[in-house]
């Protein structure tokens, strides 16, 4: 048994990561379907209202759905 957390098996067909995968400043991955998108800021909420609270979640949920982070229906 090894108490090693990431490795690569014999033949190097499979990496395993059980720690953490740390992607550098300029670092990349490749081969993947798509790039990662990050939404759009979202300011803190200030709503004092419930109604106020809806449209800035409702805002957030557009940002997610826009950067391709949550479906649309």
């Amino acid at each position: 048994m090894s108490n090693v957390k990431n490795y690569t098996e014999q033949g190097g067909e499979k990496t395993v990561i059980g720690g953490v995968l740390e992607i550098a400043e300029g670092g990349q991955i490749v081969g993947l379907p798509s790039d990662f998108t990050p939404a759009a800021f979202q300011a803190d909420s200030s709503a004092s209202t419930i109604a106020g609270l809806v449209v800035d979640f409702n805002a957030l949920l557009a940002k997610l759905k826009v950067a391709g982070l949550m479906v649309s229906e």
